[in-house]
């Protein structure tokens, strides 16, 4: 990689690898951490669920920016959150056990999906269609792999209950009927014990990278995070969320999410702008 010059006319192209400047728009200056090149996902990988999700649910365009400390703050504004809501909801009974937390995390999560899977192709027709030639075309061919992140996504979830769904395993099952039977019993369990690590580390990566959507532009994570945590936040509004909780603890708890969540992502489009050359007005080209 060669750092940008004057002109910012070197090899690296923040819009496309290997792609010409668009006329009177060169590309900016390289950031200072450029992102460490994938590791294909050859056969022997795919037995791997952690090294088969880090390819499915991480950012991968070469020439995106790769901030240390903006991936630093990502992840630790995720973590808090996770801390935050288990501790209210065990500090305040909504979750009789740990069993009970989990259940409402994965139905947060539900909620989550539902929403982006509605808000994801309204929010990017509107960034494509905001976006002057010949960057249309650019986005919309790079909306593949985060669309392809989020379907992962709703499938893995879904196949567990898919399983059961079509009787293939109940509780009135005889494993040891026949042989058949007992090939099948160890091969769902083998493909359940690959699930779990995949769907959990996919859901982890997900909420830090936002369903990988810096392939799309480096832009779109924080302003998609905070599109949709705002979202949720309304519909625990609407649906009287943490209504045994008293006012001033539910008020922080319904505000803590959007409001931290928007805060990283102004503090995150600052830094593209000032330290990399970034900003929305640059991708769209207006």
């Amino acid at each position: 990689m060669s750092g940008g010059g004057g002109n910012g006319q070197g090899s690296w192209n923040r819009y496309g690898a290997g792609r010409p400047p668009v006329p009177g728009w060169p590309p900016p200056p390289p950031g200072h951490y450029p992102p460490a090149p994938s590791r294909p996902l050859t056969f022997g990988r795919l037995f791997n669920p952690i090294a088969v999700a880090q390819a499915v649910f991480t950012p991968s365009r070469p020439d995106r920016v790769h901030d240390p400390a903006v991936k630093r703050v990502q992840v630790v504004r995720t973590v808090i959150g996770l801390v935050a809501i288990t501790w209210m909801l065990l500090s305040y009974r909504l979750a009789p056990d740990a069993d009970a937390v989990v259940d409402d995390r994965f139905g947060q999560i539900r909620t989550t999906l539902i929403t982006l899977a509605v808000t994801f192709p309204v929010a990017v027709a509107v960034f494509i269609a905001a976006a002057r030639p010949p960057h249309r075309r650019l986005f919309l061919r790079r909306a593949a792999k985060p669309a392809g992140a989020l379907g992962a996504l709703f499938v893995t979830l879904a196949v567990p209950r898919l399983i059961t769904g079509l009787g293939y395993v109940d509780e009135n099952t005889d494993w040891t009927a026949s042989a058949w039977r007992v090939v099948l019993l160890f091969a769902l369990g083998a493909f359940l014990l690959w699930l779990a690590p995949f769907a959990l580390y996919g859901i982890a990566q997900s909420l830090v990278h936002v369903f990988r959507t810096a392939d799309l532009h480096e832009t779109v994570p924080p302003l998609l995070a905070t599109l949709l945590v705002w979202e949720v936040a309304l519909f625990d509004v609407f649906r009287d969320a943490y209504a045994t909780v008293p006012l001033g603890a539910r008020l922080a708890f319904l505000l803590g999410a959007p409001v931290s969540v928007t805060v990283v992502a102004m503090w995150e489009l600052r830094r593209l702008r000032t330290r990399h050359g970034i900003t929305l007005r640059g991708a769209l080209l207006r």
